[in-house]
């Protein structure tokens, strides 16, 4: 198990052997170095205990993400506060809901979130609010400090407290795709392990790779590619502040020519569908692409690849593991699975009673790697479920084939028994989407006249494809399914929309169609 404080290794490292001038972090107005990026961040922690913020107290980060992240996510952990970034696109009933879970003594937002969100801070009656991107404003925003002047009020030689492997050093909140987001508690080392295992055996990332991810940092995918991995190899993360649409992602692969992205696959086949799209999707030094949140469509996998000449690597993660722990490998990709097991992984699939499925069979898929959470906070009995000795429950179903590799079939709270059978609506799914008029897919259960549970599906047409009438185009696609996996397997009915509930981080949430 290593030991010690995450920054000494991910930020003070790199100045120690003399890479303090690289660049660790761009965003659009300023670029950061790891000689600044451990001042910045020690001004940072000693300024929270100017604040009164203590060992142990937890800072919520609303931040986007520019450079500002890093150095609030670094500093808090320097000072031995508990950093807790959460999901910016949230509403204000649910932050507020999450600063009460969490006991926040402090606050970093952005500045373009305080008309937002301002509210629920005031209501929560935080006793320390930052406001980041603020600057030019004297008095911050809305009565608050601004990001630069509180920097000015800490010693930029603060030393990073000690700390233990296994001690607390960040929170994040579960994405909420299966109901009110839980906050997953993370120990300093689980950082490094992931570095040590994904990145480096997986990603490959090196000090010469410049890496830019779509997922954003206040998610556990996100975390690691922008901030964690590169600081492992002394690389350098692009950040985009803004929603990473397609046009903004491609314009920041023109622009800043990475090596590595990271992104999701909603964003893959939104991408796919933009008309600027081509080789290297504008980057021609990109080499490597990943993809994790939900799992990656086959099909979407084939066209890019074919379209922009490097495959992706999908994979599944969460926030409870970290990052990713099955994912395919360069060597060895196999679209429409996850692939097999990261190295200093395992991974199994377990029925009901905790017993082991044959090769082919569903059950739930349980995972043990040193990454794994320390717990939920105040959710014990959740905690006990998920996490038991060695083992993470995910939650997820899937199947194993002999050969080892996984393929996901939904969660296991969302798979549908059809005619007697069990079905996975991302098989249904992914069967639409192979569909040359459809961009986007959705699944869920839905009773007939008969109180019987058949698959409904809910679809994005692409706006690129010449579409025949709604009725010609509903039975069209129904009969691609059949033809595809099954005659039971089709969607009995289809609801074509513009838009599906997601979480930030690209999850279909799927409780919410099934509230509609």
């Amino acid at each position: 198990m290593v030991s010690g404080n995450a920054v000494d290794w991910f930020v003070d490292r790199h100045v120690a052997e003399g890479s303090g001038a690289r660049v660790a972090f761009r965003d659009a107005w300023r670029a950061l170095s790891y000689g600044e990026l451990a001042s910045a961040s020690a001004a940072f922690a000693g300024a929270l205990t100017v604040a009164g913020v203590g060992r142990e107290q937890r800072v919520l980060l609303l931040l986007q993400d520019t450079v500002d992240f890093p150095v609030a996510f670094w500093g808090a952990m320097r000072a031995g506060a508990v950093p807790v970034p959460i999901n910016t696109l949230l509403t204000a009933e649910t932050v507020g809901t999450i600063l009460a879970d969490c006991r926040a003594a402090a606050v970093v937002i952005s500045a373009g979130l305080v008309e937002r969100l301002g509210g629920a801070l005031r209501s929560a009656g935080v006793a320390r609010v930052i406001v980041s991107q603020s600057d030019g404003l004297a008095d911050g925003v809305d009565g608050w400090g601004g990001f630069a002047g509180f920097l000015a009020g800490g010693d930029p030689a603060t030393p990073s407290v000690a700390a233990a492997g296994d001690e607390v050093a960040f929170w994040l909140y579960s994405s909420g795709s299966t109901g009110a987001p839980k906050g997953v508690r993370h120990v300093h080392s689980s950082l490094r392990c992931t570095a040590e295992t994904y990145a480096a055996k997986v990603l490959g990332i090196g000090p010469d790779d410049v890496m830019f991810s779509a997922a954003k940092a206040f998610h556990a995918y996100g975390l690691g590619n922008s901030l964690t991995f590169p600081a492992s190899v002394g690389a350098c993360s692009v950040l985009l502040a803004e929603r990473p649409t397609p046009d903004a992602v491609l314009d920041v692969m023109r622009t800043y020519q990475p090596t590595l992205f990271g992104g999701v696959p909603t964003l893959y086949a939104g991408l796919l569908a933009n008309p600027m799209i081509s080789p290297g999707a504008g980057s021609a030094r990109l080499r490597r692409c990943i993809s994790a949140g939900e799992a990656l469509p086959a099909d979407i996998g084939r066209r890019w690849k074919s379209v922009v000449g490097v495959d992706i690597l999908d994979g599944i993660g969460s926030t409870e593991m970290l990052h990713i722990f099955i994912s395919n490998h360069p060597d060895d990709v196999r679209y429409g699975s996850s692939g097999r097991p990261v190295p200093g992984y395992e991974a199994r699939i377990v029925d009901e009673h905790d017993r082991p499925v044959a090769h082919g069979e569903a059950g739930e898929l349980v995972v043990r790697g040193d990454s794994s959470a320390d717990g939920y906070w105040n959710r014990r009995v959740r905690s006990r479920r998920t996490f038991q000795g060695e083992w993470t429950y995910t939650g997820d179903t899937y199947t194993r084939d002999a050969e080892g590799y996984f393929r996901f079939q939904g969660r296991s709270d969302e798979m549908l028994k059809v005619s007697g059978v069990w079905v996975s609506p991302f098989e249904v799914e992914e069967a639409l989407i192979s569909h040359p008029a459809v961009l986007e897919a959705a699944v869920i259960g839905r009773a007939d006249s008969d109180g019987l549970v058949k698959p409904k599906a809910f679809v994005i047409r692409r706006d690129d494809v010449d579409t025949i009438g709604v009725d010609a185009l509903v039975a069209e696609l129904q009969a691609h399914v059949k033809g595809r996996i099954g005659v039971w397997k089709y969607p009995r009915w289809i609801e074509f929309v513009d838009s599906l509930p997601k979480t930030a981080t690209g999850k279909i949430q799927r409780f919410r169609l099934r509230e509609v």
